[in-house]
């Protein structure tokens, strides 16, 4: 039987010509887009794609098939679109977990756009780390999960869909201004959560050194407050410092640098007009850049 997930990665194929733009417009992973249409070839009995070299072909049953799909995709859009018009989003529960920086600066903003154009949304808040919010998710204990992710590092890839927001600048946080990683190569580090630790510790390698990590704090107020005291130094992302900024500390910005901020949920597509709504509320601040100190 063919699903509706099936003829919607079909049809962005189409559309596209290319698995990669497909998977990037879905949100999807490109194993993910390939494994739906080796499922759909197989309920079809069809060949629906030729490899061209590099690229990717419909046949004419791929043809065939993807203009229709349009067609039946497009008609389940528009039924959604109007029964959410209908509803006017009048009830509905979104649970959203998110880390501290960004549940102080992005969520609250979103918060209240969500309050003015669909009041009758209601919106539940966690304080989670990111590996802790897509646990979450994964459990369908949230709805949606604002993460962040070190720019070179892969992201998930086991039913979540990831809609990227924004890059948060990485600065180097210390008593010095206009202060270089390569003048800490000896000094005491303070490091975070394990993705935190992570992040720094591939940071300081780019750089050429391993930091000594000698304090612990996943609070970004703790951590300027070790810093001004010269317990060591760190770093924080351009969230954090819009949250909280000590006297006494410098923030200088690591060129090239930055986390990835992305909104996640899990499942197959479409989300429920609630969820929509949040992630539309969530792109929207966050397309400004805020992620400045």
């Amino acid at each position: 039987m063919l699903s509706l997930v099936q003829l919607k990665v079909l049809a962005a194929v189409a559309r596209h010509g290319s698995v990669t733009e497909a998977a990037r417009e879905l949100h999807y992973s490109q194993p993910s887009v390939s494994h739906h249409l080796a499922r759909l070839e197989t309920a079809t009995g069809a060949k629906l794609l030729q490899r061209t070299g590099r690229g990717i072909r419909l046949t004419p049953e791929g043809r065939l098939l993807a203009g229709r799909a349009a067609e039946i995709v497009g008609r389940v859009d528009a039924a959604a679109g109007e029964l959410a018009a209908q509803v006017g989003l009048r009830a509905g529960r979104v649970r959203l977990a998110a880390n501290a920086s960004a549940l102080i600066t992005l969520v609250p903003e979103a918060a209240g756009a969500l309050a003015r154009d669909h009041p009758g949304l209601e919106l539940s808040l966690f304080d989670r780390h990111p590996v802790e919010a897509l646990d979450l998710l994964r459990r369908g204990e949230v709805d949606v999960a604002l993460v962040f992710q070190h720019a070179g590092a892969p992201l998930e890839d086991e039913g979540f869909r990831f809609r990227h927001l924004a890059d948060d600048p990485i600065h180097l946080i210390s008593r010095h201004p206009g202060d270089r990683l390569a003048n800490h190569r000896d000094s005491a580090w303070i490091g975070g959560c394990d993705r935190c630790r992570a992040e720094l510790t591939a940071v300081c390698g780019a750089a050429g050194f391993t930091p000594r990590i000698a304090s612990h704090s996943d609070d970004m107020v703790v951590v300027q407050s070790l810093v001004a005291a010269g317990l060591g130094v760190a770093t924080l992302p351009g969230l954090a410092l819009a949250a909280h900024r000590r006297p006494g500390v410098h923030a200088t910005e690591l060129p090239g640098v930055h986390r990835r901020i992305h909104a996640a949920t899990y499942g197959d597509p479409p989300d429920p007009p609630a969820v929509t709504a949040v992630l539309a509320a969530l792109t929207q601040v966050a397309a400004p850049a805020r992620t400045g100190p």
